[in-house]
């Protein structure tokens, strides 16, 4: 005698308990939309069944108070995994300052490129529903611990993401700069300036001046002169155990960014010193990601074909 036919529902993948329970947004608070997608966001991760906080300034300037607003070490205690709405430059400026303490990162792409922002908001809802249940890929990138020395005293200190950049001013000359690597000299450059680039940012500024492409898995810096006088002046790939000094020898208004977000003017003798961060960045991925495909996107690799 046969038995009848098992007609309950099979177990909805997604009945899977959530993997990140409470959930911190970060927005592009001045971007056009920015308040409707913030929003539109945060309602989706209610429906999934997460506690959802936005960050304190996003908040503010979105004027959505229905959500609890924490500022970032509120975020670091309390949240599970942070969202970030908007662009690359976004992530930079959260990405430093969540990094020291361990929260995940996932990047909605509401900017233009999206090398690290990489999940389109038209697809978020799908793309974001198994990964708050496990199933994603991890990407640790590194940062720069950078200070500017001055007789003898620390008097700026600065983390980067994608780069650390010394340039010169609004003047038409060249600056000359001292470079060591772990205290051994590498030489005198006369240029309009060095970008010192993670594997993260040798797709930004240094990429423009002539940089290589670095793999997010280098454990590496790259050096990359910007216009230097001698033409065999080409860039160098260090690893990023390394110490890096610039000092600056001569040249008018020179200076130094910091993932083009933070600033410092630099007098003669002032000594940049990089570093690699006791922190890094915790990235997350859909399951199949690949740096390789977003190389092909992003600089419009093989069109055509």
């Amino acid at each position: 005698m046969s038995l009848p036919p098992d007609t309950r529902s099979a177990p909805s993948r997604w009945s899977r308990p959530l993997r990140f329970a409470h959930v911190a947004i970060v927005g592009k608070y001045h971007a056009p939309g920015a308040r409707s997608a913030v929003d539109e966001i945060a309602q989706f991760l209610h429906g999934e069944g997460c506690d959802v906080s936005l960050e304190q300034e996003t908040a503010a300037n979105t004027g959505l108070q229905q959500y609890p607003a924490l500022d970032v070490p509120a975020i670091g205690q309390a949240c599970d995994l942070a969202l970030v709405v908007g662009g690359d430059g976004t992530m930079l400026g959260i990405g430093r300052q969540l990094a020291r303490y361990g929260v995940p990162l996932v990047g909605i792409n509401q900017g233009r490129l999206g090398f690290i922002t990489d999940i389109p908001f038209d697809s978020y809802a799908d793309t974001l529903r198994p990964m708050l249940r496990g199933e994603f890929a991890e990407d640790a990138r590194a940062l720069m611990a950078a200070t500017v020395w001055r007789d003898g005293r620390c008097v700026f200190e600065a983390t980067a993401l994608n780069d650390v950049v010394v340039n010169r001013g609004g003047v038409a000359s060249m600056i000359e700069l001292r470079v060591e690597v772990d205290g051994h000299f590498v030489a005198n450059q006369r240029a309009d300036g060095l970008i010192i680039a993670s594997p993260t940012g040798s797709t930004a500024y240094a990429l423009s001046a002539g940089g290589p492409l670095l793999h997010p898995g280098i454990g590496g810096w790259v050096m990359v002169p910007i216009a230097p006088h001698t033409l065999s002046n080409r860039p160098v790939v260090i690893p990023s155990h390394s110490e890096i000094a610039v000092e600056i020898v001569s040249g008018r208004d020179a200076s130094a960014n910091f993932d083009m977000q933070s600033l410092t003017s630099l007098l003669h003798g002032d000594r940049i010193v990089v570093r690699r961060s006791e922190h890094a960045l915790r990235l997350l991925h859909p399951v199949g990601w690949s740096y390789f495909d977003t190389l092909r996107k992003k600089l419009h690799w093989n069109e055509g074909t």
